[in-house]
């Protein structure tokens, strides 16, 4: 079980984060912007030394900083795997950062939140993501992103197909049995997404860390993406510490060339997505891989 420190000392306010076994990481957060135990988890939002930054659950989530090159990494590849950019449906990811890739590429966008209240707060609070106008216009429907604030499971299983693109975007998977968004990491949840897709669509998921002291959940998201898709895509950020897995289910080449993408990324070019493509050996060697891996 996960357990998180949040306290005071040297002026500033700590946030003690869990990382591995055995491993935390401190956070000196010089100004809480907002604070709250939502119906689903504790939220922090407030300055560190990579700028505003958002803390779920004592985790770091994301950080003004860095937040660019995390989303990119998460929604460039699945958007070049994809036959095509139609329509994306994003599972999380509160700030709204995810959605807007999306639309910039051309895309209508289901945005799906279980959590109101953390996806108001970063609307309000956070420099980069949904603006309070651009969320409130998103839950109208008003424009290429609508906002719905249900379970991802429900979702999903009222959902009709025709997604070409699927993305899951939460917390790291871990061994907390509190942790509700575990469920959607596992192989039913999977099934229900490949469900939605379109011919030639995708399901990319924030799949863990690749460092080997705590690349666990990431061998068990490469199982279950090689053995479920025809078609695998890894991308390990070469500036952040996550990666994140593409699959398609039809087997083939995965033609990752940018120049067919409307969306312009600052942070992944054509050397990056054929250096980060290929996964780590403990990752290889952990599991089958499809083609296009």
């Amino acid at each position: 079980m996960r357990t998180t420190t949040v306290g005071r000392g040297h002026g500033a306010r700590q946030v003690t984060e869990p990382v591995g076994r055995g491993l935390t990481r401190s956070w000196a957060v010089s100004e809480v912007l907002f604070e709250t135990r939502t119906e689903f988890q504790h939220l922090l939002i407030g300055r560190t030394e990579q700028g505003i930054s958002l803390f779920c659950d004592g985790e770091r989530q994301s950080t003004q900083a860095t937040q660019l090159t995390y989303h990119e990494a998460l929604m460039v590849p699945p958007l070049l795997l994809a036959r095509r950019v139609r329509r994306v449906l994003v599972i999380g990811s509160s700030e709204g950062v995810a959605s807007q890739i999306a639309a910039a590429a051309g895309a209508y966008v289901d945005h799906v939140d279980i959590d109101r209240e953390a996806v108001l707060a970063c609307a309000e609070h956070l420099p980069y993501g949904y603006t309070p106008g651009e969320l409130a216009a998103a839950e109208r429907g008003d424009g290429p992103i609508r906002v719905h604030y249900r379970d991802g499971w429900e979702f999903l299983a009222a959902a009709e197909p025709g997604y070409d693109v699927v993305v899951i975007d939460l917390p790291d998977e871990n061994d907390d049995p509190r942790a509700q968004h575990n469920r959607l990491y596992g192989d039913e949840f999977l099934a229900r997404c490949t469900g939605v897709l379109a011919p030639g669509g995708v399901v990319s998921t924030q799949a863990g860390c690749p460092t080997m002291w705590r690349n666990d959940t990431l061998i068990s998201a490469w199982r279950r993406f090689t053995e479920a898709f025809g078609t695998v895509v890894y991308y390990g950020s070469d500036e952040h510490e996550w990666a994140f897995l593409s699959g398609r289910l039809e087997p083939g080449e995965a033609d990752l060339d940018l120049r067919k993408l409307a969306y312009r990324p600052e942070t992944v070019d054509a050397t990056a997505l054929r250096g980060n493509t290929v996964p780590p050996l403990r990752i290889r060697a952990s599991g089958p891989a499809g083609p296009g891996a």
